[in-house]
């Protein structure tokens, strides 16, 4: 009769401890699902709009993001540069385009473009042969010339109106 009375406890025990685990289980699945929603919630792109906000919010941004279309003015004819290297006379010859955003920036790169080219041709100058040879010095000799066009186009307009300064062929001998 003991033994009985055993056997009934550990098969009631057994039972509490499987629904134990099962309402465990399902407690770790209904907590694993609410995490999820809530961080997709937090990192969420752009917050709900009611709407009556929906014809504010879109006065209140102005076009920003919407970037008018690259235009491209082609400096011609190349700049052709000379470089005393250890006796040796050397040459550079550069092509090069300007990109920019505005009708307007074209117009006043077509004004100033004798004043462009006398300072990029300063600018390079100063810079010496060996330098110019590596990539380093290649991508320094672009930043100087966006920095020249800009400075220019500053000092004119108003406004640096360049965004590139692109090399479309770069001899050297």
């Amino acid at each position: 009769m003991a033994d009985e009375e055993e056997q009934e406890e550990s098969g009631g025990g057994g039972k509490k401890k499987l629904l134990l685990m099962i309402i465990g289980g399902l407690l770790l699945v209904l907590i694993s699902i609410g995490g999820t929603v809530a961080v997709l919630t937090l990192f969420k792109d752009e917050p709900a709009v009611e709407e009556g906000e929906e014809g504010a919010e879109a006065e209140e941004e102005p076009a920003e993001e919407v970037k008018l279309p690259a235009l491209y003015f082609a400096v011609k004819p190349p700049l052709l540069l000379t470089y005393n290297d250890r006796g040796r006379q050397r040459y550079a010859q550069v092509e090069m385009t300007l990109m920019t955003r505005s009708e307007a920036v074209i117009a006043e790169v077509e004004l100033h473009t004798s004043r462009i080219r006398n300072d990029l041709i300063l600018a390079f100058s100063a810079l010496e042969f060996h330098e110019v040879q590596t990539p380093e010095g290649k991508e320094l000799m672009r930043q100087q010339a966006l920095q020249t066009v800009q400075r220019i186009l500053t000092e004119e307009m108003g406004e640096p109106g360049v965004e590139q300064v692109l090399f479309t062929n770069l001899v050297m001998q």
